[in-house]
């Protein structure tokens, strides 16, 4: 038999498509640049969320984009409070999703890596 979904797994995923629209329509900083909500991941009791965002074009350094987005959370909960039919709305922060940044350094290692493999005696130089 299947695995079912639990209830926080679907509240989240819900959620998380709201919320990316949201963000999408509503928050409108050009410091903050494209917005991107990775994940949402909800306590079993559906109290708290954790909203994993990344920034791309952003003018601000990540912790002060996520203080920004941290400021807004009242607005989107209004917001959120509107379009989904749920007893609580779980409490929102906004975390630094930085995965991205860590795949494209592990990429870079590896591919040095593999120029290092594909010509040893470049990378040694001229003796």
């Amino acid at each position: 038999m299947p695995r079912e979904f639990s209830r926080s797994d679907r509240v989240a995923s819900q959620m998380q498509r709201e919320l990316a629209d949201l963000i999408r329509t509503q928050v409108k900083d050009p410091e903050l640049g494209m917005v991107t909500l990775s994940d949402v991941e909800l306590s079993r009791d559906l109290a708290v969320g954790k909203l994993y965002v990344s920034f791309l074009g952003a003018k601000l350094p990540p912790n002060k984009c996520i203080k920004q987005l941290n400021e807004r959370v009242p607005e989107l909960r209004r917001e959120m409070g509107k379009r989904i039919r749920i007893r609580v709305l779980p409490e929102l922060r906004f975390v630094y999703d930085d995965s991205i940044e860590r795949g494209m350094h592990m990429d870079a290692l590896l591919q040095g890596l593999s120029r290092e493999n594909d010509h040893p005696d470049e990378v040694d130089g001229p003796e």
